[in-house]
């Protein structure tokens, strides 16, 4: 028999990713057990974005809410709501509020397994661990 689940917000246990950065997990191998897909959005405080990294998978970002842009290997596009990136596995990206309010993404793996390669180091971490900031670590 097919399993389903449905994902109210006000229950998803929200993840502090940095600088006021915060996600909210939808369907992931963390929630919902076997998801052959992974998707979430996350929340960007003004002036803030994540550091250029790289996926083992092909990802999916829409912009729902505020004003930002997009860095794909070294070409910054701007983007508004309900613009919508793809890209490639192994290309380093990045994603910046460049508004005057918050900016709200959604975005979705092709991956129940993600991991993110930030360029700045070459570290690679398993996307949505405690060692996946965007920002940096809150007192």
């Amino acid at each position: 028999m097919p399993d389903a689940k449905i994902m109210k917000m006000d229950e998803i246990e929200v993840i502090e990713r940095g600088s006021g950065i915060k996600t909210w997990p939808l369907a992931t191998h963390f929630t919902v057990g076997y998801a052959n897909f992974t998707t979430g959005m996350s929340v960007y405080p003004v002036g803030q974005g994540a550091p250029m990294h790289k996926h083992n998978c092909d990802e999916q970002v829409t912009l729902l809410e505020g004003v930002g842009e997009c860095e794909i290997d070294g070409v910054i596009t701007p983007l508004q709501p309900y613009d919508s990136t793809y890209i490639q596995a192994g290309l380093y990206h990045c994603f910046r509020n460049t508004g005057d309010q918050p900016m709200r993404i959604l975005w979705v793996y092709d991956s129940m397994k993600v991991t993110r390669t930030f360029s700045s180091d070459g570290i690679e971490v398993e996307h949505l661990s405690a060692a996946d900031l965007m920002g940096k670590k809150e007192d």
